[in-house]
């Protein structure tokens, strides 16, 4: 295996100079660096990390916690971050908390004796209410959930306002029994929640709102409680799209069908949601504009420690399908 001093032999410089070109540390001159990297590439050579982990208190490594790695909502957001981090010649190291408390704090420990360089992270609501950016030696940018205003930059989306245009899609297609289920653990299914209660009130009705664990199996259980009582919604609304999954379940394996018996729209884009007879009406959330702006973020936090703490709030898209076509009479 090569070592650093063949390549300087090879290359004619000095193991400084070599250092500085694979850094990016220091000035070299441009013919200089051509046969530095050459060097390298025709002899194979790769740096010692643990070494160089060693020798500095800074790293090229960005942290990754999301909630729920299967969940496609967090797939594409880290397919971003990835992205633009080998953009920036940054590797990213990815944890998956379950929408745990204790793995959040045991992962941000792990991000401190890595030495990474940033964080991006998808809090539970417990950890989000706590939480204080000043304490970690990093900076931290907060996705999807947001935090105490001021505490820490964060992306994420208008849930409100995203929720209330699913309501109103579906007042407007003649549907007034309409029931929500929001997910539990997070700042998201609480915010989509109010904006849900908010729709209803503001279209003269009343309805039922349920919280509960973001999974499909507790979505499904609580969606078939409801489909099987004495008055049924005529529309289901739900936080993600591991409810969807679960109410579709739901409502097959109770013999109903969508919508003539009873409509379903929610969030998320999966691709699935456009394969099932009828498709699903959902609000498409811009997953990889989330990545990508909070990896710019953090990035620009970098640079300007000292800069005021900046939230970016997004839009989602309405996209009608036949899952909440026009409730017809009888």
């Amino acid at each position: 295996m090569a070592r650093i001093k063949d390549v300087a032999l090879a290359a004619g410089v000095s193991t400084a100079t070599v250092s500085r070109v694979l850094s990016g540390s220091g000035p070299v001159r441009k013919e200089l660096r051509e046969k530095v990297l050459e060097t390298v590439a025709a002899m194979g050579y790769r740096p010692n990390l643990a070494a160089r982990r060693l020798r500095s208190s800074r790293t090229q490594t960005i942290g990754l916690i999301v909630s729920d790695v299967r969940n496609p909502f967090f797939t594409n957001i880290s397919r971003a971050v990835e992205d633009m981090a080998y953009q920036q010649g940054m590797r990213v190291m990815l944890c998956n908390s379950d929408e745990d408390p204790k793995k959040e704090a045991l992962y941000l420990e792990l991000m401190e004796d890595e030495n990474v360089c940033g964080v991006i992270f998808s809090p539970t609501l417990g950890t989000a209410r706590r939480f204080d950016a000043t304490v970690y030696p990093f900076p931290v940018v907060m996705i999807d959930r947001p935090v105490a205003a001021g505490t820490a930059d964060a992306v994420i989306l208008d849930n409100q306002a995203a929720t209330r245009t699913l309501v109103d899609h579906l007042v407007s297609q003649g549907y007034r029994r309409i029931s929500g289920i929001f997910g539990s653990a997070s700042g998201t299914g609480l915010a989509r929640r109010e904006g849900f209660n908010e729709a209803l009130k503001q279209n003269g009705l009343t309805g039922t709102s349920q919280l509960v664990t973001a999974n499909v199996a507790a979505g499904q259980l609580e969606i078939s409680h409801l489909l099987e009582s004495p008055d049924r919604p005529e529309a289901l609304l739900v936080s993600n799209g591991l409810f969807l999954l679960g109410a579709l379940q739901a409502i097959r394996a109770a013999g109903l069908s969508i919508p003539n018996d009873v409509a379903l729209v929610g969030f998320d884009d999966d691709p699935w949601t456009s394969l099932v007879e009828p498709g699903l009406t959902v609000i498409a959330q811009p997953t990889y504009e989330i990545g990508r702006t909070a990896m710019e973020l953090l990035l620009q936090r970098r640079e300007s420690p000292e800069r005021p703490v900046r939230v970016v709030e997004l839009a989602g898209t309405l996209i009608k399908r036949g899952s909440s076509r026009i409730l017809t009479a009888g």
